[in-house]
């Protein structure tokens, strides 16, 4: 077996490699072909989580490398988004166009692979992605929108399919989900259009979301006072001795009136008609 085809480890995002820092992986050497390429390549099946299911890597690591993407989900590494959206934010000059006809594709990426072999520098000046200026438009859009935590729920495990049928009897202990699919855009993605960023139901749902944020906030006037009703004040309860008229006053001692005992002053504690002995 040829070493180039053999990687020691596979490319992966924090997403597809789990919470757990410890996983065992199992390879299996030129076991499938590449969805891009449809060369064989070093296969690695692991499990990310105990409520995850398996997965392993759907491209080789040149397919991977060449457009800077994971080797199972096809997101980008450096941001976390579809390859779509980040070529249509990122400057024309980051772009990797790749041949789709069978025979170009395939001159292609062994030139670039042997060029990976064979440690040229230069074959990183095809693949400038994250090399745009920062405070360029489409540079400040990706880091708006780039995912910064992993998002475990995409490995989640697949839905049953007797389950939508109404057919599963394992109950609990099916290692499928047990819920309808969603309809809509999202439930038809394609490998191969996410890794060229074409026709991508997830890429064309961030651009959506994102272009309608920024509508609202170009639609938001700036600079005007609010019109939200000011909280209203209340004043601390008086917890210490009360004011001086407030006292009870106190006739002198030796008079008919005055008291055998000290009275304490009176505190804010009581209503006034009872301190002053109206109440």
């Amino acid at each position: 077996i040829n070493a180039e085809y053999m990687g020691e480890f596979p490319i992966l995002c924090e997403t597809c490699l789990g919470p757990n820092p410890y996983i065992r992986m199992s390879r299996a050497e030129m076991d499938k072909e590449c969805k891009i390429c449809a060369r064989p390549f070093t296969v690695f099946r692991w499990r990310p989580g105990r409520d995850a299911r398996y997965k392993k890597t759907e491209v080789c690591q040149t397919c991977a490398k060449l457009k800077n993407v994971c080797q199972t989900c096809l997101f980008d590494l450096e941001f976390g988004l579809p390859v779509q959206v980040r070529d249509a934010w990122g400057p024309a000059a980051e772009q990797v166009i790749i041949p789709q006809s069978e025979v170009n594709r395939e001159w292609f990426v062994q030139q670039q692979e042997k060029r990976f072999k064979d440690g040229d520098a230069s074959v990183y000046q095809n693949v400038p992605y994250g090399k745009a200026p920062p405070n360029s438009e489409g540079q400040q859009a990706l880091l708006r929108c780039a995912r910064t935590t992993p998002y475990y729920k995409r490995n989640r495990p697949h839905i049953c399919s007797f389950f939508v049928k109404g057919d599963c009897h394992r109950g609990v202990g099916c290692p499928f989900r047990h819920e309808m699919p969603e309809e809509g855009e999202l439930a038809n993605q394609n490998l191969k259009d996410r890794y060229y960023g074409v026709n991508d139901p997830v890429a064309k749902k961030i651009m959506r979301e994102h272009e309608a944020r920024t509508t609202q906030q170009e639609q938001t006037p700036t600079g005007l006072p609010s019109t939200a009703p000011s909280p209203s004040v209340t004043a601390p309860r008086h917890t210490g001795p009360a004011p001086a008229t407030y006292f009870v006053p106190v006739p002198p001692p030796g008079t008919a009136s005055a008291p055998t005992q000290y009275s304490p002053p009176v505190t804010w504690d009581k209503p006034v008609t009872s301190r002053l002995g109206l109440g």
